[in-house]
C-alpha cells in the first residue's frame, strides 16, 4: 500500500475526515464464513451421499438466508455500538454541564498520559475545554476508549451479504453447471477462495501474503473436513 501524502493540504484533509474502521472487516468475515457454510453443506451432503439437486437446493437456501441473518446480525450489531457511542457521549455532555472542574481534571489527566507536560499540559488543557465538541470527542476516545468515527450500521451489512452471497456461491457453481466429479471441482474451488481470502486480507496486516492464505486456508479446511466427515455417518 502506498504512503499517504504529506503536504499542508493532504494532512488537513485526512485528519479532517478520518475513514474510520471502514468495511474491510466486514468482507472478510462475510467472505469466509460465507465460502465455509456453504461448502460444509456441501460437504456434508455429499458425505451423505445425496443427489446434487439436494446440494443446490440446501446450498442456495443457505446463502441467501444465512448471508441475510449475518447481515442484519452486523447490522444490529454496529448499530449497537453507534448507539453506545452517542450515550457516552450524552453522558459526557451532562457530566461537562454538572462537574466542569471534574471534567477538566479528567482531560488533562488523558494530556498527561500522552506525554504533554508543564505549560503546554496548561495550555492544551484549556484549548480542548474550550471547544464543547472537541472536549467530548477527547473524553470518548480517552476516557471510554471508543472510536472517534461513527461506525456506518447499513454499509457493514451490506458489504457482509455481498461478500457472503459472492463466495458462498462458489462451492455450489460445479453442481449449477452440471459439471463431472462436481464435488471434487468443489472442494478444488472452495479451497482457492480460502487461499484468496486470505492472501487479500494481508495487504492490510505484517503478515505476508502466503502466510495468511494459508492460514485462511487451513481454517476453512478443517471445517469443510469435519462437516464432511459428520455427512459420511449417515451415509446409507
Amino acid at each position: 500500500m502506498p504512503d499517504h501524502g504529506h503536504s499542508q493540504q493532504e494532512i488537513a484533509i485526512r485528519i479532517g475526515s478520518p475513514p474510520g474502521r471502514g468495511i474491510l472487516r466486514d468482507l472478510v468475515y462475510g467472505a469466509i464464513d460465507g465460502s465455509v457454510t456453504t461448502f460444509a453443506i456441501v460437504a456434508g451432503v455429499a458425505g451423505a451421499g445425496l443427489s446434487p439437486f439436494v446440494i443446490v437446493a440446501l446450498g442456495i437456501a443457505n446463502v441467501l438466508a444465512d448471508g441475510f441473518s449475518m447481515a442484519a446480525g452486523n447490522y444490529s450489531g454496529t448499530k449497537a455500538e453507534l448507539d453506545n457511542i452517542r450515550r457516552v457521549r450524552a453522558i459526557e455532555e451532562r457530566h461537562i454541564k454538572r462537574y466542569p472542574d471534574g471534567e477538566r481534571r479528567e482531560v488533562r489527566e488523558i494530556l498527561l498520559q500522552m506525554g504533554l507536560d508543564g505549560p503546554v499540559l496548561d495550555d492544551a488543557t484549556r484549548a480542548i475545554t474550550a471547544d464543547r465538541d472537541s472536549w467530548i470527542d477527547l473524553m470518548v476516545q480517552g476516557e471510554y476508549g471508543l472510536s472517534g468515527v461513527d461506525p456506518h450500521p447499513m454499509r457493514a451489512a451490506l458489504a457482509t451479504f455481498m461478500a457472503f452471497l459472492t463466495a458462498g456461491f462458489i462451492p455450489l457453481l460445479p453442481f449449477l453447471l452440471g459439471a463431472e466429479r462436481a464435488f471434487e471441482l468443489s472442494a478444488v474451488m472452495t479451497m482457492a477462495v480460502f487461499f484468496a481470502i486470505g492472501a487479500f486480507k494481508s495487504r492490510w496486516s505484517l503478515a505476508p501474503w502466503w502466510r495468511s492464505g494459508i492460514e485462511t486456508f487451513l481454517i476453512g479446511g478443517l471445517a469443510a473436513s469435519i462437516a464432511f466427515a459428520v455427512g459420511t455417518l449417515f451415509h446409507a
